[in-house]
C-alpha cells in the first residue's frame, strides 16, 4: 500500500472527546499540516428512513502511516456526536466547522443521516464524486457519475502501487458487500452486529483508504474549477437536510452540472487532440450508463433496496 493504515473502533466515550481534543489539536497547528478528514458511513438503509451504525474517518496528518477510526454510532448513540473533549469541543462542532476539511464520496446520504438522526449540518465538505465528473474531459463524458470503484479502478496507478493492490483491495470490498448485500446472501443488519465483523472492518476501511490520492489528483486545478466544484457540494449538503429530499432513485446517476458549467468544464478540461498512433493514447469513453456490476447505484431501483454501498 502506498500508506500503511492503524485501525482503531472506538466504542467508548473517554475516547470519543480524546479524538476530538487531538482533531482540535492538529487544527490549530494548520502551520504544521492541517488534518483533512475523510469520511464514510455505514448503516441500515443509510439516509433518514434508516439508521446510521458506524462513521469511519481516515485522519491525513502527512505521515506515511495513516489513523483510521470505525466509531461505533450504533453502540454510543448521541453520545458519538455531543460528547466534549477539553477544550469544550464535540465531534459534531468539528462536522459543522466550515474550516476543517471533511472529505466524502458522494456526500447525499450521508448528510442526510447525520442531519436526520443527529441535527449535524455539515459544513466544509468536498465531494470526490463531483471532483472526479469534473475532470472529464467533454459535456457527452460527463453525464453519469461513477461509483467508488469505478473510479478506483479508473485511477489504480494513483491510490495503489500495482493491480496486485487493487485486486486486495476490491477482494475486501466483495467480502464486506457478501456480509450485508441480500442478493449475495447478507443482510444490511449485519452492521449492527457487535463486535464488528473482521470483514466488515475491512470493508470500511477500505472505503476511505484511497481518498486522499484521489482528492490529490483531482483537487488542485484552477480557483474557477474549485468554485464550481464547491458550489455543486454545497448544493448537495442543502438538498439532503430538505424535507424533500429523495434518498434512493436512479435519477441519482445522473451528474448535476447545468449548460453553463458543462462550457466552462469543457474549457477547463481541454486537451489538446493526440496522435491516435501514439502508443500512449486511449481513448476516454465514461457516457455509458452505469452497469449494475461496477457503481454505486445499482440497487436504488428495486424494490430490496437498503442503501448504497459508497
Amino acid at each position: 500500500m502506498k500508506n500503511n493504515l492503524e485501525i482503531e473502533i472506538i466504542n467508548k466515550k473517554e475516547r470519543i472527546a480524546s479524538l476530538v481534543d487531538w482533531l482540535v489539536l492538529r487544527h490549530a497547528q494548520a502551520s504544521i499540516y492541517s488534518p483533512t478528514m475523510y469520511i464514510d458511513l455505514e448503516g441500515v438503509d443509510l439516509c433518514r428512513d434508516g439508521s446510521l451504525s458506524i462513521l469511519t474517518l481516515l485522519a491525513d496528518t502527512g505521515i506515511p502511516t495513516r489513523r483510521v477510526y470505525l466509531i461505533d454510532v450504533h453502540l454510543l448513540g448521541a453520545q458519538c456526536f455531543g460528547t466534549a473533549g477539553a477544550k469544550q469541543k464535540t465531534l459534531k462542532d468539528i462536522l459543522e466547522d466550515e474550516k476543517i476539511t471533511k472529505v466524502f464520496f458522494d456526500v447525499r446520504n450521508d448528510s442526510d443521516a447525520l442531519y436526520a438522526h443527529f441535527g449535524v449540518r455539515l459544513q466544509g465538505v468536498e465531494d470526490i464524486q463531483l471532483m472526479e465528473s469534473a475532470t472529464r474531459k467533454t459535456t457527452r463524458s460527463r453525464k453519469f457519475l461513477n461509483g467508488l470503484v469505478k473510479c478506483v479502478e479508473a485511477n489504480r496507478f494513483t491510490c495503489l502501487n500495482d493491480n496486485t493492490e487493487l485486486a486486495a483491495w476490491k477482494l475486501a470490498k466483495h467480502k464486506g458487500e457478501r456480509l450485508f448485500k441480500p442478493e449475495q446472501g447478507g443482510s444490511y443488519e449485519v452492521f449492527t452486529q457487535r463486535p464488528i465483523p473482521e470483514e466488515l472492518v475491512s470493508y470500511c476501511a477500505g472505503d476511505v483508504q484511497c481518498l486522499p490520492e484521489l482528492r490529490a489528483k483531482f483537487w488542485f486545478r484552477n480557483q474557477g474549477w474549485q468554485d464550481l466544484v464547491n458550489e455543486e457540494t454545497k448544493k448537495r449538503v442543502a438538498a439532503s437536510q430538505e424535507p424533500e429530499y429523495q434518498p434512493h432513485g436512479a435519477d441519482r446517476a445522473v451528474a448535476p452540472w447545468s449548460g453553463d458549467q458543462h462550457k466552462a468544464l469543457d474549457q477547463w478540461n481541454y486537451v489538446p487532440p493526440r496522435d491516435y498512433f501514439d502508443e500512449d493514447w486511449v481513448e476516454e469513453d465514461q457516457t455509458e450508463e452505469p452497469e449494475p456490476d461496477d457503481n454505486d447505484y445499482e440497487d436504488w431501483t428495486t424494490a430490496d433496496w437498503q442503501g448504497p454501498p459508497s
